[in-house]
């Protein structure tokens, strides 16, 4: 068994679909799991259908109607494919929005854009079946059980992988071709309610796909050719690592990097399950193999560049010491709003966090600390992060932009830097 994820750009229109018809022809005999997700720029659609629902915005209509326009037009390309199935969904959507919107956001944010998986999933299931790549499609609400949190659920296990079997179980009656279709990013509570796996969360579910099925191997299709040592958007002599280590997938991702999702490595390291990043565009090239390496070319230093960020340093103003009571409550805090933190380091008296820049949450934790603590900080700053750093690559990638913060470990450096 495979498992093969495809993203929102590799099936953003007809001619991408077609092309995932086409990868899928070149493993024939393979019993391989489709993870998909939606298409093109859907959930950000549906994330703004999701914000007029909620303040009964009269763009709804509008909004639902563009939605439906985009996957009717995919569908009208590839002969009417997953026709019947957009009418349903989106007939769904509607009769959601006919309702008040849940209390909690985050829940009405789970019903509506889980919605664009599903949308996918009907056309391109019904393109593969229209030609000749038999498949069967495989709710994914089905077999990924959670816990009751919206937005970033939590992966039940035992429930999850014991239902996952049984679907792709060959006694199962529903398992008549080689191929599955399911989406990725959605599953549903323990009690039933829709909910997502946070976003860009489609890696993961093929990770849980993978691992409850002892996958032999995992493919995410992108738009690159593999894993850089840096984002070409940010530099130029970019390096493509031919393969690396779980450990530095898993630090690389988390600390920003946007090839993988960070949930995604813990599955597969668990079952020792390789992991390739390829190119959809040029599918016979090797691309990038994630497994359990301990000496490779990974060495070569990384970057990652987290623009739009906030160092804000917290003081207590009875000038007390920030010991673990004082902490936890800080976390607590920052947890209950939503906040994570992507950098931190605290002295006898004071406490800084580097956060994404975002005004409103900023808003609500600084009325929240001013109380008890002292609350300064710096906007319009870069988080650089260089795995395998050396003095000569900091200078280069830093130049003589003022430094607000430094943190190093034996292979990591993270600075806290002005915004070029």
């Amino acid at each position: 068994m495979k498992v093969f994820k495809f993203g929102g750009a590799s099936v953003t229109d007809a001619p991408s679909v077609q092309n995932v018809g086409r990868i899928l022809t070149m493993f024939p005999h393979e019993k391989i799991c489709v993870v998909i997700s939606a298409m093109g720029k859907t959930t950000n659609r549906l994330e703004k259908v999701t914000e007029a629902w909620i303040n009964q915005d009269v763009a709804v209509l509008q909004l639902v109607s563009e939605l439906e326009q985009y996957h009717t037009s995919i569908s009208k390309a590839l002969n009417d494919a997953g026709k019947s199935g957009i009418k349903l969904i989106m007939n769904d959507i509607r009769r959601f929005l006919e309702t008040a919107p849940p209390s909690n956001p985050d829940a009405a944010y789970d019903l509506l854009v889980s919605q664009g998986e599903l949308l996918s999933t009907a056309i391109i299931s019904d393109y593969l079946n229209l030609n000749g790549i038999t498949n069967q499609l495989l709710d994914a609400r089905k077999v990924i059980i959670t816990s009751e949190s919206h937005r970033n659920a939590r992966i039940l296990w035992d429930e999850t992988n014991s239902r996952i079997v049984a679907a792709f179980d060959e006694a199962n009656p529903d398992q008549n071709a080689p191929i599955t279709l399911t989406q990725g990013f959605i599953g549903n509570s323990i009690t039933g309610h829709p909910v997502t796996l946070g976003r860009e969360g489609s890696d993961f579910s093929a990770a849980v796909f993978a691992h409850a099925l002892d996958a032999t191997e995992m493919i995410i299709w992108k738009d690159v050719a593999g894993v850089y040592n840096a984002d070409p958007r940010y530099f130029s002599d970019v390096v493509k690592l031919n393969q690396i280590s779980y450990r530095d997938a898993i630090e690389l991702a988390y600390f920003g990097a946007s090839v993988i999702h960070p949930k995604t490595i813990q599955p597969l390291q668990n079952k020792n399950i390789p992991l390739y990043v390829k190119s959809f565009c040029d599918p016979l090239n090797e691309g990038t193999l994630i497994h359990q390496f301990t000496d490779n070319e990974s060495m070569i230093p990384s970057f990652i560049v987290k623009p739009g960020q906030v160092l804000v340093s917290i003081t207590p103003k009875d000038f007390s010491f920030v010991a673990e009571d004082g902490l936890h409550n800080i976390f607590g805090l920052l947890s209950h709003m939503g906040i994570r933190i992507n950098l931190m380091q605290n002295s006898a008296i004071s406490f800084s966090i580097c956060i994404d820049d975002n005004p409103e949450k900023l808003k609500r934790l600084f009325t929240a600390l001013g109380g008890e603590f002292t609350v300064k900080y710096n906007q319009a700053l870069e988080l650089i992060t260089i795995r395998y750093y050396t003095k000569k690559v900091i200078d280069k990638i830093i130049g003589k932009r003022k430094i607000f913060l430094e943190q190093r470990s034996r292979l990591t450096v993270q600075l806290v830097v002005e915004e070029k």
